[in-house]
Parts: C-alpha cells; structure tokens; sequence
C-alpha cells in the first residue's frame, strides 16, 4: 500500500470562533507553576497551566447568547484561595449546548491546585477552546490518504483520509529560512502564529 501525505493551509488573519458559539472578555493563558497566586488572573493561569488544552478559555459573560466555553473565578473559603471554574460546552450551543463538562478547582497562594468537583461526560477534541483565536498564522491539517490498497468506485468510511499526528511542520519564508516549526495534534491539525506575509510549508 501506498501513502502520501496532504497539507491543507489557510491563511488565518481574523478571529477564529468555534461552530456556533462566542469568545469573549478575558482570555487566559498559561502561567509558570511555581509563580504565587494573589488575583483572580493568577488563578486561571495556574489551572490553564495544568491543561494546556484550555488556554484560550474566556473569562464567563452572562449576556452572552451561545458562549460554550468559559471560566469564573471567585474568592475561595480560605483567605488567599480562589476557586475556579471551568465550564466547556458542545453541541448546538445557541440554544445552551446539549453537553457540558464543568469543573470546579481551589487554587492555594502558592499554586497548589485541588479539584472541588468534576462533572459531565469526556470533552471531545473539538470543544476545547481554540488558542489561536484573534491571532494571525497559518492554520493547516496533515493527513494520510489512501488508507485501503484498492480504491473503490462508491466511498468507503473506513478507506477515507486519516489524521496524521506528530507530523513536524517546519514554515519557512520566501528566502528559504525557517520562521516557525510545529507539530500536529491528535486530529491532525496545526497552527503557525506568523505574520502576514509569503510562506513556505514543509512537512516531515
């Protein structure tokens, strides 16, 4: 059987919101663990930097119609303790999402992260929040294709393309010189925040 691989890239220069459902207010990010907790910013960053998979959460806007995705943060029982909460929604979430997966975390002075209270069924990949949202790069996926030796006249599911994950993605400019490299996630999609401009992709 044969193989090759396939890059779809698009160029994303404006905010990137996901099916159905809205980004607002603060966005976090990912905050070294070690650093001390004393705001509420701090506190968010904390739980990001134990999933990364949720930097990119926006701060929970209650006149919001469809926002699917946020966190809230509140003063803790303990003086100098906050916690949060996550909440991640999928699912037609103009009408409030069919699920939801919420999880309420206490986050110490010094960092120290303990889980509250976890419910809702598994987050899918898809209904993370999306860290390249607002920022301009490039936006690509890797796959595999064909995946059955014979291809046949009418599709077959299981002979479709595959997403390929770990491919190493190196973006070079018009000269040639390597600007960025990245690497696909489980569904074999990537992201290169650079700026607008003429590039190269270069898949290994």
């Amino acid at each position: 059987m044969t193989s090759f691989r396939r890059l779809v890239v698009l160029m994303a220069a404006a905010a990137i919101v996901a099916a159905g459902c809205s980004t607002t207010g603060a966005v976090a990010s990912p905050t070294p663990v070690a650093s001390p907790v004393t705001t509420p910013d701090q506190a968010i960053a904390r739980i990001v930097s134990g999933e990364p998979r949720l930097t990119g959460i926006a701060s929970r806007d209650p006149s919001a119609i469809g926002q699917a995705t946020w966190y809230d943060v509140q003063p803790g029982p303990s003086a100098g303790t906050f916690v949060v909460t996550t909440r991640i929604g999928w699912g037609d979430c103009q009408a409030h999402c069919i699920n939801e997966h919420v999880s309420k975390q206490s986050v110490g002075s010094d960092g120290s992260v303990t889980l509250v209270s976890e419910a809702g069924p598994p987050i899918p990949e898809e209904a993370w929040p999306d860290p390249t949202a607002g920022k301009t790069g490039i936006r690509g996926s890797a796959t595999a294709a064909p995946t059955c030796p014979v291809e046949r006249a009418s599709p077959d599911p299981s002979c479709a393309p595959r997403p390929i994950q770990g491919a190493v993605i190196v973006v070079r400019d018009a000269s040639g010189a390597q600007v960025d490299r990245t690497v696909t996630n489980a569904a074999g999609m990537y992201f290169s925040a650079v700026g607008a401009g003429t590039y190269v992709n270069k898949e290994s």
